[in-house]
């Protein structure tokens, strides 16, 4: 399988080894990923996530565990283009979401998520 990109909560809940939680369809996605890649965004999330409260581990040490573990990389792909794609997205005002799935569209890859609303609208998610 090509590349797949993972939304936020698959990186919360791999780096948290809650493998119970993604469905049979999306573990074998993350199994058969060629490469898998999270947008910067996800690393933006991760630490607003770290400084609220809601997770206890900083996106450095998330991010970092998960490249040594199973290769996970911050793509780098221009964000000029992600922007252009996330121009397109008008069917939700959440930036990271809208970010997340334009890097994703930008290089025309799967996502991997359990958000309903991305599920809905993304011809390219996949759900968790």
């Amino acid at each position: 399988m090509e590349a797949l990109y993972l939304d936020t909560h698959i990186v919360v809940w791999l780096r948290q080894k809650e493998l119970q939680k993604f469905s049979p369809k999306a573990l074998e996605a993350i199994e058969q990923a060629g490469q898998l890649f999270v947008s910067p965004m996800v690393e933006l999330e991760l630490k607003f996530l770290h400084e609220i409260g809601r997770i206890s581990e900083t996106p450095y040490n998330i991010l970092g565990d998960l490249g040594a573990m199973i290769g996970l990389k911050i793509d780098d792909h221009s964000f000029s283009e992600v922007i252009q794609k996330a121009m397109l997205i008008d069917w939700t005002r959440d930036p990271f979401d809208r970010i997340i799935v334009a890097h994703a569209m930008s290089q025309e890859r799967k996502l991997l998520t359990k958000d309903e609303k991305i599920l809905s609208y993304f011809q390219d998610a996949i759900r968790a």
